[in-house]
């Protein structure tokens, strides 16, 4: 029997880090990620980087299409009229905010969008944006060209095969949705795992490069409906898919900063890497 095709099967931005993702038909490749992907951060008074780890009710604010932005929404809040944001800011109100072990510039978005915030989360908040002349670099001792990243956590793209998480949901007493580990690329076709193996691979056209298996986090024990937590599916992964003192779902990515994806297109493997597991 000939194996099916390995082929993208949805692809998504999340055009504010921690926040919910909008599902597309195609997608621009850029520098520092899909456009439009993670441009916008949510920081606290001290201007630090805000996330569902710390703040599981981030999961109730729901993000749609608008033209040339997103609506943002509160599940819970019928009080709080939708906010519109752009995908672009100005440069009308700047400040330095730190996301992880980095700080950098950053424009400030409207005062209606951080009272909004404010009024939704319960504290203090402020919606900022990374414009192209920030220079916010992927991982040093795995960045051998340069690769620029957004507000994402380490690197521009995450790839996640329909396989692997039906294996996984097989193992699970109530199944998970991808939605819980929040890529940017979904495949379908080939064997659970399959991606562990893979080094440099097109998605249509356009070449990519796996860097490693992504590191989870407790955000994946979120119902991102609900915002409530569990402790799957992240128990089970560590059952199996540990190594050291991290639990791995899915392929950390770089690529060319240019060319457009598709869903539909198909994913050709050019060159294999070994497993890291």
């Amino acid at each position: 029997m000939t194996a099916s095709p390995l082929t993208l099967s949805a692809l998504y931005i999340y055009p504010v880090k921690s926040l919910g993702g909008i599902a597309l038909r195609e997608a621009e490749v850029e520098l520092r990620g899909l456009r439009h992907d993670r441009r916008w951060l949510i920081v606290d008074a001290r201007n630090q980087f805000m996330t569902q780890r710390q703040l599981p009710h981030m999961a109730l604010l729901q993000v749609s299409p608008a033209y040339n932005g997103f609506l943002l929404t509160h599940r819970q809040r019928p009080d709080l009229l939708p906010l519109y944001i752009p995908f672009e800011a100005t440069p009308e109100r700047t400040l330095f905010v730190t996301i992880w072990d980095d700080m950098v510039f950053a424009w400030r978005g409207s005062q209606a969008a951080d009272e909004w915030l404010t009024q939704a989360l319960g504290q203090p908040c402020k919606l900022v944006y990374m414009s192209d002349m920030v220079m916010r670099a992927t991982e040093p001792e795995r960045n051998l060209e340069g690769q620029m990243v957004s507000f994402a956590d380490a690197y521009p793209f995450l790839l996640a095969g329909e396989a692997s998480l039906q294996e996984l949901n097989s193992r699970l007493t109530e199944p998970v949705p991808m939605d819980r580990f929040r890529p940017n690329f979904v495949f379908s076709g080939g064997a659970p795992w399959q991606e562990d193996t893979w080094g440099h691979f097109l998605i249509g056209k356009v070449s990519f490069q796996a860097i490693k298996p992504c590191a989870r986090c407790p955000v994946t024990t979120i119902n991102q409906l609900t915002a409530q937590k569990s402790a799957e599916p992240l128990r089970t992964l560590a059952s199996y898919r540990a190594a050291g003192n991290k639990v791995l779902f899915g392929q950390n990515l770089t690529g060319p900063g240019r060319g457009t994806v598709r869903v539909g297109d198909v994913l050709t493997i050019q060159q294999l890497k070994e497993i890291q597991l």
